[in-house]
């Protein structure tokens, strides 16, 4: 998998500009979901560079992460007129990077495309790394393939459509990405208040968090080893994101991991000795910005079942990423059913 290009924009006209001029294409299609289109795409839709694109829209939130939206992005491309050297831009948050991706990267065996995220969440996370998919029977990304984007450009201008909820979604990868790396990215993280958001210090950390995610993406591509890293606090994670989905609740990505990561915090106390005091700063920062996910007792053997369908098992033992401290990665992980459990257990307690 080649090495994508990721722009930190200051100028997102130069930069689209340029990005788009860097592909040589006959034709080119835009993908946004509903919410992108009335947000973001006016803010894009003069420029030069963007003159005669086909639209494409699909609708928003996690639950049109489907075939039939995929099925929708394929048809209007074969209706547009796509070859196999178009090129389509993706603008919007993570499931329209994701299942944008995935349709460039299968129709007509693969075509050329660019990721312009515009939620915190897909610029730290979603748009980089060559991750696509789509949710499939139930369970998060389940069908996708590894193909980066020719380019993804990061530019800050977007976070000013985001509510609070979306802003602290993509804040929650950050503060994964600081637990993976370093005492100072992560204490940095804990200091910044997302409710009263400085966008030119947001700016920077957003910078700091991508640059984590490039190294580690860099070293394995196809997540046969230390990329395992940036699953910390997912596999829990996507299992209350598909109990929540199941269940009708409407859970952002970035909520569910943030919950996810004290539950395998916890984990990491018990197994890997990860300090305690760690352990308690960071749920006191995801309890005053995340609240709690509202389960009980009943619902540990089905979330524990989701658990066991996550993709980085083997062996249908349950893999975990864990931390003996900040930037101290453990990875293949593996935890019993009690041990599963106990966790659950710690998590409604505190």
């Amino acid at each position: 998998m080649e090495k994508q290009e990721v722009i930190i924009s200051e100028n997102l006209g130069q930069s689209l500009s340029a990005a788009i001029g860097g592909v040589e294409h006959d034709r080119l299609f835009v993908l946004t979901d509903e919410n992108t289109l009335r947000l973001c795409w006016p803010l894009v839709c003069e420029m030069p560079c963007m003159q005669g694109g086909q639209m494409i829209t699909i609708g928003a939130t996690d639950e049109n992460k489907t075939l039939e939206s995929l099925v929708h992005v394929w048809t209007v491309l074969q209706q547009g007129g796509a070859t196999r050297h178009s090129l389509m831009i993706c603008l919007g948050g993570g499931m329209v990077t994701d299942l944008g991706g995935f349709a460039a990267s299968t129709f007509k065996r693969g075509i050329a495309y660019i990721n312009v995220p515009t939620t915190l969440l897909s610029m730290v996370d979603a748009s980089v790394g060559g991750k696509t998919g789509i949710n499939f029977g139930g369970l998060k990304n389940e069908v996708g393939v590894f193909n980066c984007a020719q380019t993804v450009i990061l530019d800050t201008t977007f976070l000013r459509t985001l509510d609070y909820q979306n802003l602290a979604s993509g804040y929650a990868e950050m503060l994964k990405h600081g637990l993976i790396s370093t005492v100072e990215n992560w204490a940095e993280l804990l200091r910044f208040d997302i409710a009263e958001a400085d966008y030119a210090e947001l700016g920077k950390l957003v910078g700091k968090s991508v640059a984590v995610k490039e190294h580690i993406v860099e070293e394995d591509p196809l997540e046969k080893g230390i990329r395992k890293a940036l699953n910390l606090g997912h596999t829990v994670g996507h299992a209350f994101e598909s109990l929540a989905m199941a269940e009708g609740r409407t859970v952002l990505h970035g909520y569910a991991v943030a919950w996810g990561l004290v539950c395998e915090l916890y984990l990491s106390a018990k197994r890997m000795g990860f300090p305690r005091e760690k352990l308690y700063q960071t749920i006191q920062y995801v309890k005053n910005h995340y609240g709690t996910f509202d389960f009980d007792c009943k619902k540990y053997d089905c979330l524990y079942e989701l658990m066991t369908h996550d993709k980085k098992n083997t062996s249908g033992s349950v893999n975990f990423t864990l931390l003996g401290d900040v930037g101290d990665i453990h990875i293949n992980q593996t935890a019993t059913r009690e041990e599963i459990f106990d966790m659950l257990d710690f998590y409604r307690e505190n």
